[in-house]
């Protein structure tokens, strides 16, 4: 089965088709697509393909009614876009891809893979705010977490690496982007996450905050006269690696800036690591344990910095890696020294993977 894997995200636009051996047939990839205004290169790509037996949508947020992959329809696409206040930012562009190649690629099936899907089967101590229980269940309110599609893969790739089945590991997968999450995996499912309701949950990352005091939040509104739209988006696109430094938020300008004696930059990477540490602490503990530690996305695969400093405090839970090994990784590999008792490793982001993998389950 040939699948056509189409990940929208916020503002760029990454389309795989991958044969049945999972290799790249063809790829698009625009860093600067505008959504619904913008598809005219999305359909001329699908239309030209050689062969597409089903297509996967990447789909930020599921909400409370979507728990697992499913067929597109027109009912289905209608409640993927009511999802839209859940993220604003995302969904839209889901919506739009879902759109454009189904006008191209008329009759051939499409499946929606959703990246609150892997969390969404968390025990409820986990994913449940100490609320109103009438206002947790009128409203649907829910720590949903993100990053599931990647957090799936590198779970699996890393048992894969290891020789052993994912279902005997307790894994936390670190997807570090500009957007970052946690995810403690027991037996190949989610237990707990880092991001909530939002994405701006959990880990500093390069613009938005991470977790902050909600009496902090409310303050800045009554207090300093803030507005809600100000407030929405300071936190969302201002704050973060790029609020502390003053930068841009790009973590390998951060690191290069620090080793320059800038004080914004050194406190900023200082505060990110310390909140990094503290977190794969918590899944741990989420755990009961940990066999495996992987860091993923673009900081996770390329910051040998960040991964020396993140683990160099982690040494009580077995947590030991190789300088060289850190430094020379590239591709997938181990970087945990040979006695470690925590196997820590380097996986590559492939959403692309666990989405055609799906889909072709679903179809």
């Amino acid at each position: 089965m040939y699948v056509l894997v189409v990940n929208a995200g916020s503002s760029s636009l990454k389309v795989r088709l991958l044969d049945d051996k999972d290799e790249t047939v063809a790829s698009l990839d625009l860093d600067d697509w505008a959504g619904a205004e913008d598809t005219t290169r999305l359909a001329r790509f699908a239309r030209d393909l050689p062969r597409v037996d089903a297509v996967g949508h990447r789909i930020v947020h599921g909400g409370t009614i979507f728990g697992k992959p499913v067929v597109l329809d027109d009912e289905i696409r209608w409640r993927i876009a009511d999802l839209t206040e859940l993220a604003p930012l995302h969904q839209p562009r889901g919506v739009a891809g879902i759109d454009a190649v189904a006008e191209v690629l008329s009759g051939i099936p499409a499946v929606a893979c959703f990246d609150t899907a892997f969390h969404a089967g968390m025990p409820r101590a986990a994913a449940t705010y100490a609320l109103p229980r009438e206002w947790n269940e009128r409203w649907g309110l829910r720590r949903f977490g993100f990053h599931g599609l990647s957090h799936a893969y590198a779970s699996r790739r890393a048992a894969e690496l290891l020789d052993r089945p994912v279902g005997a590991l307790r894994t936390v997968t670190c997807h570090l982007g500009a957007g970052a999450s946690l995810a403690a995996v027991s037996g190949g499912c989610s237990v707990d996450t880092t991001m909530g309701f939002t994405p701006l949950a959990g880990l500093v990352m390069a613009t938005r905050t991470g977790s902050v005091d909600p009496g902090l939040v409310l303050w800045l509104q009554q207090h300093a006269g803030v507005d809600t739209d100000r407030l929405s988006h300071t936190l969302e696109f201002e704050s973060g690696l790029a609020g502390l430094s003053g930068g841009s938020g790009d973590m390998r300008d951060l690191i290069r800036q620090a080793a320059q004696g800038q004080p914004d930059a050194r406190l900023a990477f200082d505060v990110y690591i310390h909140r990094l540490r503290r977190e794969i602490a918590a899944m741990t503990a989420s755990l009961g344990g940990l066999d495996a530690l992987v860091f993923t996305g673009g900081v996770g695969e390329h910051s040998p910095e960040v991964r020396a400093a993140a683990t160099a405090g982690l040494d009580y839970l077995g947590v030991t890696i190789d300088d060289s090994l850190n430094h020379g990784a590239a591709g997938d590999c181990v970087i945990s020294t040979p006695d470690a008792k925590v196997s820590t490793l380097v996986v590559t982001a492939r959403e692309d993977l666990e989405i055609a993998r799906h889909t072709r389950e679903t179809v």
